[in-house]
């Protein structure tokens, strides 16, 4: 589930910060860790719609016993994934036929896939 950590000052490697009263205080995000049957419903879903939204992520959330943004999360860090395979693949095919692959990324895919970069569930 989401959990948060104790407050943490604005050196996150030291202990928190109690003595500065009314100072920022920033709570740390705890990963969520999904069930294996959970993961297992989610990658079903995703192999038939690779994008859930409306009704269907509300219904799938309350029947994974989840919140809403933890499944937006989960499928929209599932298609970085996918993407990211689908480009590997595509490369090692071209690799078979002598075809050399830049080894970065242009700009223009970056920008395409920063819509779906999501590291912290609110």
């Amino acid at each position: 589930g989401l959990e948060l950590s104790h407050c943490v000052g604005a050196n996150s490697l030291g202990p928190a910060v109690s003595w500065r009263p009314g100072g920022p205080c920033k709570m740390k995000r705890v990963r969520t860790v999904f069930k294996p049957e959970q993961l297992e419903r989610l990658e079903q879903e995703f192999l038939k719609q690779q994008y859930m939204v409306g009704t269907e992520r509300v219904d799938l959330a309350a029947t994974l016993h989840l919140t809403e943004t933890q499944v937006k999360v989960w499928f929209q860090n599932r298609r970085i994934k996918w993407r990211k395979q689908s480009m590997e693949q595509k490369a090692a095919k071209l690799s078979q036929f002598g075809v050399i692959q830049p080894a970065t990324t242009d700009s223009t895919d970056i920008k395409d896939h920063e819509e779906d970069t999501v590291d912290v569930e609110l």
